[in-house]
């Protein structure tokens, strides 16, 4: 499949490969990814509606969302450690092969019918994902020659497009099989996408920059001994503290759910904490430091109320809207597809957009653009109203109000994400700069995780009360970000 997107390419010598004029190794990492997130998402639309079903776990939308919610905060908190192994202990390489493995492992346990296995099979995935997402994309910047490389942003947009390909692709095949077949079928069609994408990595790894197979800072002997023993004492903790817990009776699935969830949301402020008080940091650090925490919990906001486009909404559209167009009746998972259609529909023209404004002196700001996708987020839930009040009394809703939903929040994700995703680097002190990646994932555990605690608390986040509560948050914040721009400029200092 690799050579098939392939071409000769007249600026290389001899019969040298690229991909639609990048790096030949670049076909190999964009189906890596491309397989890995189809394996992804086709797992992730089926989860809560198994989660629900009755001949799945028959949970209650609570303690299904919590858990979705607890899952996704997990993918996200391991990329830190998972980058750390990247950087100290195998490097780029050999760290997204490992985690290759252990993600089809952990869909091959989800697809075993045993409670047990299957919370086994979650973590596996998390921990799987984590490992691979702070890597791989480190490996797509070492194709390239510096950042100033004029191919390295076409680059990244082909990756991207990868993304979204196994996005879409994920819900209408896994998302078919898991409802209309059999669930665990679904969850090992997923390892049967990973298990591709491997393939093909271990297959194409001798066209990547051999740069990536180079531990970047190799622990030490001492370190390593230190690592270890801290490991190891840590995991004689959770054994003997879970392990009584089990042998008393007294284990609950909250005693997982709730210490993630603290986690989640005290990790991050711990790290940011650790920055601000770091007094190497320049006083021109210290002051972009400031300014990039507004956009830190403005992301936090956010991406609690969009990641509810699986949990919150997908249980809605299962249980309250009509899913028959035109005499076909489609599954619910195949909502999932929506976003990443939208996304690759319209990240081009709000890319041309930003650029026509510029060319004008007329492009708005970081901060701008940042307000607007808060702003955007908080209408859609605005617009989630409207549906869940007509559906107050049994009825079915047109399936085109999720998609509706799922409009508004793509825009305001394309205003926010990318940005944040630059103005991460471009903030990013110099001591800390490999680490605030890392970082800006933080937020995204951060919002995940308050989704999280409200469900574990017992909220119904399906009714119209909190939908609308947390529509005005969002909006309102957007709009405070949007008055306090001039503040946060002066923060950001010579960004732009």
């Amino acid at each position: 499949m690799a050579s098939s997107l392939t071409k000769d390419s007249a600026s290389t010598p001899g019969s040298e490969k690229t991909f639609f004029g990048h790096p030949r190794g670049l076909a190999t990492l964009f189906l890596t990814e491309m397989w890995e997130r189809f394996s992804y998402y086709g797992m992730r639309a089926l989860l809560p509606l198994y989660l629900i079903a009755p001949g799945g776990m028959g949970m209650s939308p609570a303690t299904a969302t919590a858990i979705y919610s607890v899952y996704l905060s997990l993918v996200y908190l391991l990329a830190m450690p998972g980058g750390w192994f990247g950087d100290r202990v195998w490097g780029p390489r050999k760290t997204v092969a490992i985690a290759g493995g252990v993600i089809m492992l952990g869909h091959l346990t989800l697809a075993l019918p045993s409670e047990g296995t299957f919370f086994a099979g979650l973590g596996l995935v998390a921990l799987g994902s984590g490992l691979l997402k702070a890597n791989i994309s480190t490996m797509v910047g070492q194709l390239y020659e510096g950042p100033d490389d004029p191919r390295r942003d076409g680059g990244f947009t082909l990756f991207y497009v990868g993304i979204n390909l196994g996005a879409f692709a994920a819900p209408l095949i896994i998302g078919t099989v898991g409802e209309n077949v059999n669930w665990h079928l679904g969850f090992a069609l997923a390892a049967l996408g990973m298990a591709l994408g491997l393939a093909q990595f271990l297959i194409g790894t001798r066209h990547l920059n051999p740069a990536s197979s180079v531990v970047p800072k190799p622990l030490s002997a001492a370190e390593k001994a230190s690592t270890l023993r801290k490991g190891l004492f840590w995991l004689v903790v959770a054994v003997v503290v879970y392990g009584g817990l089990v042998v008393t009776g007294t284990y609950t699935l909250n005693w997982a759910l709730v210490p993630i969830t603290l986690a989640g949301l005290i990790i991050p402020v711990m790290v940011l904490a650790r920055i601000k008080r770091d007094k190497e940091l320049t006083t021109a650090e210290q002051s972009k430091v400031s300014g990039y925490i507004w956009f830190f919990v403005a992301a936090a906001l956010f991406w609690m109320i969009y990641d509810q486009g699986g949990s919150t909404l997908a249980i809605f559209g299962e249980s309250s809207t009509n899913t028959v167009i035109l005499g076909f009746d489609f599954p619910v998972s195949w909502y999932q597809s929506v976003n990443p259609v939208i996304v690759m529909a319209l990240a081009p023209v709000v890319a041309w957009i930003w650029l026509a404004l510029n060319r004008r002196g007329k492009e708005p700001s970081t901060v701008v653009k940042f307000a607007s996708g808060l702003f955007l987020i908080g209408v859609s839930f605005f617009v989630f109203l409207i549906p869940l009040t007509m559906a107050g009394d049994g009825a079915k809703v047109a399936a085109w109000w999720m998609v509706a939903i799922y409009f508004v929040q793509t825009v305001g994700e394309l205003c926010l994400s990318p940005v944040g995703l630059s103005i991460t680097t471009k903030m990013a002190p110099v001591k800390y700069g490999s680490q605030m990646m890392g970082v800006w994932f933080l937020a995204v555990t951060a919002g995940d995780c308050t989704t999280g605690l409200l469900s574990i608390a017992g909220i119904d986040l399906n009714k119209t009360g909190i939908v609308g509560l947390q529509a005005a948050l969002a909006v309102l914040a957007g709009i405070a970000l949007w008055m306090y721009r001039k503040r946060v400029k002066e923060l950001m200092g010579d960004v732009k």
